[in-house]
């Protein structure tokens, strides 16, 4: 398959998936995009906001409009490691120890309310995040391609539950959040939903195997010297500010330039503008940031931090030109 066909397939099926979505999940088009762009870029996706808005439903219905296997965990501080990870259990038959896969083995996986289960169960999540595997008594079981993790927070309730550490925050590779919808959209998602829910009708328009193979066409898709420096430099600036204790990651940089990648191929294009890399900063770069003080616990002065640098740094000029 020629790189053109490629990059036009993917692109294809990546509208498809954003307008299947779009029949359950109503006045989100941005996040529903957002998540997409993660799916294909090869990342983890963080859902912050209310109790309501629709964070679960969104991740059933990527889970539906890609064909795969999905597992749904509920994180509760009673939650081990191994209820996700998966155990070894002696098989009295073969008088040997097998291994037996928990819900982290599917191509889709939520974990709803991570912050409500313990910092031990949460590093659990680490490997498979970063590796895409699960180390259990010393061996190392692959994870199905794809693999795309979910989790929902709820970033205002703070009565029994656990931040997620830094390390963490770092390895998801965007934070996208789901307010409110507004009168006309919520009228909108009662009357659907009325009768029967829309995600009950909502099949597959690619298949899981279709979404692996389409990733291919994502990274190869032309990002400009410039542009990487411009991703850097956006990166770095975070570390510098006044508000900043711990500053974004070189992985940040990373994330940052394989979502201009796949925002790219959504919008057809087989190469990466600056306006892509402004358009995913907030989203990909401030969750990761650890701010001073009082300002630690608010993620809106996080992306204004992000937002500032945007505006401070010069856009490279001539970083889409074709090498």
């Amino acid at each position: 398959m020629d790189t053109v066909t490629s990059l036009t397939d993917t692109s294809i099926a990546m509208r498809r998936i954003i307008d299947n979505v779009e029949t359950v999940i109503t006045g989100k088009s941005s996040q529903v995009e957002a998540a997409v762009v993660c799916l294909f870029a090869g990342g983890n996706l963080l859902l912050e906001g209310v109790p309501g808005v629709g964070k679960t439903m969104l991740a059933r219905s990527l889970a539906r409009s890609i064909g795969g296997s999905f597992r749904r965990v509920q994180a509760t501080p009673d939650l081990l490691p191994s209820d996700m990870t998966g155990v070894s259990v002696y098989d009295q038959d073969r008088h040997e120890f097998r291994f037996v896969p928990g819900p982290i083995f599917a191509n889709v996986v939520l974990v709803d309310e991570i912050n409500r289960t313990t910092p031990r169960t949460q590093s659990a999540l680490l490997e498979p995040m970063e590796e895409r595997q699960v180390t259990v008594d010393g061996l190392t079981h692959r994870l199905p391609e794809p693999f795309f993790l979910i989790a929902t927070e709820n970033p205002i309730e703070h009565h029994g539950t656990y931040p997620l550490p830094e390390g963490q925050l770092d390895r998801f590779t965007m934070s996208v959040r789901l307010d409110y919808p507004d009168p006309a959209h919520a009228r909108e998602l009662v009357t659907r939903q009325l009768k029967r829910h829309p995600i009950e009708d909502l099949e597959a328009v690619v298949t899981s195997d279709d979404v692996a193979r389409l990733r291919e066409p994502v990274r190869a898709v032309h990002v400009a010297d410039g542009l990487v420096d411009y991703a850097v430099q956006i990166v770095t600036a975070t570390r510098g500010h006044v508000d900043v204790q711990l500053g974004a990651s070189p992985r940040a940089a990373l994330a940052l330039t394989r979502c201009a990648q796949a925002l790219a191929t959504v919008n057809g294009r087989d190469f990466a503008l600056p306006d892509d890399v402004k358009a995913l900063a907030p989203t990909v770069v401030a969750h990761r940031l650890v701010l001073r003080g009082q300002r630690r616990n608010e993620p809106e002065a996080a992306r204004k931090i992000v937002q500032e640098a945007l505006e401070f740094l010069p856009v490279p000029l001539g970083a889409a030109e074709q090498v």
